[in-house]
């Protein structure tokens, strides 16, 4: 609440003490409720001292009874921008941003970061600060609350003709956005980009009106993304990107016609529901960045199904990462060649081959005949197994005598994954398969380890 207490000696002003329920956290105790003793000046005075216990100062920015104050908080550094109605006083925090006040006499004041909460004070130590289980419970409840309420309301028709418009784009695709809604640009641009059926590109709103506007041309597509649909440098670039000819799509959380002027420059415009941000100040984009992404993401899924994007193609944009190499890869491309490969003879004596066995890193021996055809395989398992039963004969052994004839085997045309999902597969797991072309000659082997070392 607001009670008037007294006039300020040598201005004209009122000192009030101003209750912000709203740190409650709505629905939650996330914050206790903060008493901050205020001042009250005409539009055009300003006071050199604020004396203590004043914790803020309100400048009215009109005469009107609802109008938008600024509050220095001197003990935190923080201005705050608040709507005060004083006839019932109700604050509702608008903006949060750095002051640049002295600190007090004595006293070192700890900046917070840009966006942050105020630092915790001087005497609490933050091994004091834990997190409270049940009211974290208690957050994710709500966020889920405010995520149904954006499926909801959402427009689906709205939504069909932006991923329509993307569909049909001709040319080049631009997101653009500023802070958060610019990071969800980037990441939305990145990802159509990575599908490659379309060109995509993030398009920084400022470096555009300095000289990036020249990337842009007739037929392009530009998405401009704004939770309030009245970020000014958006408002800019609309304008010069229309003279380009080019297309321009909105994503706002802004009611059309009640202070979105976004939406009223663009071709199209998709309105992502918002009942609040899950933030205590109702101030950091926790949700509505959410409701972006997750709105693009979906976008994104419904163009790779209308363009019945195959796991192939995907994988040819992805060649480094673990997705694009399994679906790439083939055995061919990793496998161990003729001259790496532990090839013997039938004829050929165990005892004899246990270089060939032990220095090519496969741990096996390909037992081939004269013109290279597989007859099977001899592992260093096979050689313990031998030695067991049969002792001091081992010596007496040829390695056709106890080799594996009916060893798996694989093609080099087959996917590089394939083959170790054969590795792997009953009766019993093995290390290696020797590669045969279709006439059972063996033109390589592929080795578990060989596949680890790929990135498969």
């Amino acid at each position: 609440m607001v009670t008037p207490l007294l006039a300020h000696p040598g201005q004209k002003s009122t000192m009030v003490t101003v209750t912000l329920p709203l740190l409650q956290g709505f629905g939650t105790s996330l914050v206790p409720p903060v008493q901050l003793t205020l001042y009250l000046l005409p539009q055009a005075a300003r006071l050199s001292h604020i004396p203590p216990p004043a914790a803020a100062i309100i400048t009215p920015l009109s005469s009107k009874p609802k109008h938008e104050e600024a509050i220095n908080h001197t003990q935190t550094g923080l201005t705050m921008s608040v709507a005060t109605d004083l006839e019932s006083p109700a604050l509702a925090i608008r903006n949060l941003d750095l002051c640049s006040s002295p600190a007090t006499s004595g006293e070192t004041r700890r900046r917070p970061k840009m966006g942050s909460l105020p630092p915790l004070p001087m005497d609490v130590p933050r091994s004091c600060v834990k997190i409270d289980a049940a009211e974290l419970g208690r957050l994710f409840q709500a966020q889920r609350l405010h995520m149904e309420h954006f499926f909801d309301h959402l427009d689906i028709a709205q939504a069909a003709d932006f991923a329509q418009a993307l569909l049909d784009a001709p040319g080049a695709i631009f997101f653009s956005g500023v802070g958060k809604s610019g990071i969800v640009a980037q990441k939305l641009a990145q990802t159509i980009a990575s599908l490659g059926f379309a060109r995509a590109a993030f398009l920084s709103p400022v470096d555009a009106l300095h000289g990036d506007l020249g990337a842009v041309f007739p037929g392009d597509l530009l998405v401009l993304i704004s939770k309030s649909g009245a970020s000014e440098e958006l408002l800019v670039l609309a304008p010069c990107a229309r003279a380009k000819g080019v297309r321009l799509l909105s994503l706002t959380s802004a009611s059309v016609g009640s202070g979105n002027p976004l939406a009223d420059l663009c071709d199209v415009n998709v309105h992502l529901p918002l009942q609040r941000e899950l933030c205590p100040f109702g101030l950091a984009p926790v949700t509505s960045a959410s409701i972006q992404m997750v709105f693009g993401d979906t976008i994104v899924a419904a163009l790779m199904a209308a363009r019945r994007l195959t796991k192939e193609q995907y994988a040819r944009n992805h060649p480094a990462g673990k997705i694009g190499k399994s679906l790439i890869f083939k055995v061919r491309d990793v496998m161990k060649k003729k001259e790496d490969l532990p090839l013997c003879k039938e004829q050929d004596m165990i005892m004899e081959q246990l270089t060939e066995l032990t220095s090519k890193g496969c741990g096996c021996l390909l037992v081939v005949d004269e013109m290279l055809h597989l007859i099977g395989t001899f592992t260093d398992g096979d050689l313990r197994r031998t030695l067991k039963a049969y002792g001091a004969a081992i010596f007496n052994l040829t390695v056709g005598e106890m080799c594996n004839r009916n060893p798996r085997s694989i093609s080099p045309e087959a996917m590089a994954v394939e083959a170790m999902e054969r590795m792997e597969s009953p009766p019993s797991a093995v290390q290696f398969l020797p590669v045969v072309d279709d006439r059972n000659v063996v033109i390589g082997i592929i080795t578990l380890h060989g596949l680890v070392s790929a990135g498969l």
